[in-house]
C-alpha cells in the first residue's frame, strides 16, 4: 500500500493511533453504537450508497450486519496492532473493489447512474457520517466535548480518511470546514432519501430477527432523535413531544449510569485488549 505503510504514521506503541489521543478516548466507548442507526441512515440517504448496499448485502436477513462489519473494521484499525490494522484495511479495500453497478429507477439520480464503492466522494460521505456520529454520540451519551476537543478529534480523524485513500483535496481541512461540508450535504440535492433507502431503513428500525425486537422501539426513538430533522421526515420516522421527552430522558439516564457499567461492557473489545497489552488497564 502507498501512504498506509509509512512508518511515520504509526504510533511508537505499534498502533496506528496513540492510546493517549482523543480519537482513542472517544472511539473506545461502546456508547457510540447508540448512534449506529443514525450513521447507517445518513449513509443510505445517498442514492449511490443505498444502491450498493441493496445490491451487495443481505439486509433483510441481518439488517445491522453492515453496522457490525463497519464497527469491527473501525475498531481493528483504531486499536489493533498496526499489522492487523493494515490487514483489515486490505480486506475492506478488497470488498470495495467488488461493489459497483448502476442506480435503479425512481431515485434522486438518473436511472443507470454508475456507482463505485471506491469513489472518493462516496468514501468521504461514509467517513463523514462516522466521524460526525461519533462526536454526537460521545457528546450526548458519555460527556460533552469542548470545541477544542472536537477540533482535535476531527484533526485526528483525517488520518482515517488518509488510510481509506480519500484524497486530501476533498477532505475538509478543519472542524469548521467539515461542519460546513456536512451541513451542505444534508441540505443539498446530493443527499435524497429514495425508495431504496426507505426500504433499507425500515429493515433497520423494524428488524425481523426476534432477538432485536425488544430493543427496537427505543432504538427507533434514539435514531430518530439523533437524525437531522430533514432526514427524519424523509424516512417517515415518527417524532412528537412525548417521543422527544423519552429521547432526552434516556440520554440523561444513560450518561448518569455509564460510570457504573463494567469495563467489559462499556469499552470496545479491541480497545480493552490493546490497553491490557500496553499495560494501561
Amino acid at each position: 500500500m502507498p501512504s498506509q505503510t509509512d512508518a511515520a504514521n504509526r504510533d511508537h506503541t505499534g498502533q496506528l493511533f496513540s492510546p493517549h489521543s482523543i480519537i482513542w478516548q472517544v472511539d473506545r466507548e461502546m456508547a457510540l453504537l447508540l448512534a449506529g442507526g443514525r450513521a447507517l441512515l445518513l449513509q443510505l440517504a445517498h442514492p449511490k450508497v443505498a444502491a450498493g448496499v441493496a445490491q451487495y448485502s443481505r439486509f433483510q436477513q441481518n439488517p445491522l450486519a453492515r453496522l457490525q462489519r463497519t464497527m469491527s473494521a473501525m475498531w481493528s484499525i483504531g486499536f489493533d496492532e498496526s499489522a492487523k490494522a493494515y490487514a483489515t484495511l486490505e480486506r475492506v479495500g478488497d470488498i470495495h473493489k467488488r461493489v459497483h453497478g448502476t442506480v435503479e429507477d425512481h431515485e434522486a439520480v438518473v436511472r443507470g447512474t454508475p456507482y463505485d464503492a471506491r469513489d472518493p466522494q462516496l468514501l468521504m460521505w461514509v467517513h463523514a457520517t462516522l466521524v460526525d456520529s461519533a462526536m454526537v454520540a460521545y457528546d450526548l451519551f458519555v460527556k460533552p466535548l469542548s470545541l477544542q476537543e472536537k477540533a482535535r478529534y476531527y484533526e485526528e480523524s483525517k488520518k482515517l480518511a488518509e488510510l481509506f485513500d480519500i484524497p486530501n483535496a476533498i477532505v475538509p481541512g478543519s472542524l469548521g470546514e467539515f461542519s460546513a461540508y456536512f451541513d451542505k450535504m444534508i441540505q443539498g440535492n446530493t443527499i435524497a432519501v429514495g425508495p431504496t433507502a426507505r426500504s433499507l431503513a425500515h429493515d433497520i428500525v423494524y428488524p425481523t430477527p426476534w432477538i432485536l425486537r425488544p430493543a427496537a422501539p427505543l432504538f427507533r426513538v434514539v435514531t430518530a432523535g439523533l437524525l437531522p430533522e430533514r432526514l427524519r421526515s424523509a424516512y417517515g420516522l415518527k417524532w412528537n413531544g412525548p417521543r422527544e421527552k423519552v429521547f432526552w430522558l434516556f440520554a440523561r439516564l444513560f450518561r448518569l449510569l455509564l460510570p457504573f457499567i463494567p469495563g467489559p461492557v462499556r469499552i470496545v473489545p479491541n480497545a480493552r485488549a490493546a490497553e491490557k497489552r500496553l499495560g494501561l488497564s
